[in-house]
């Protein structure tokens, strides 16, 4: 579910645009980025959580096709 509220964010941004994720867990650490390398967009930093910290990706969207 994250990653569709990642790509619905994604889809109204304009390219080269920078976004950054918060989250829960490992799994969407290792899934957020893993899906959007598919679609093209650049996967600048992962942050997995430590303690109450949420972790955070960071992310720019690809560039116009």
């Amino acid at each position: 579910m994250t990653f569709v509220r990642t790509r619905l964010h994604l889809d109204r941004m304009s390219p080269g645009q920078g976004l950054e994720v918060r989250f829960l867990g490992r799994e969407p650490g290792e899934n957020i980025p893993r899906s959007a390398r598919e679609l093209g967009h650049e996967v600048l930093e992962v942050v997995f959580p430590e303690g109450p910290e949420p972790g955070r990706i960071r992310l720019r969207k690809r560039g116009a096709p």
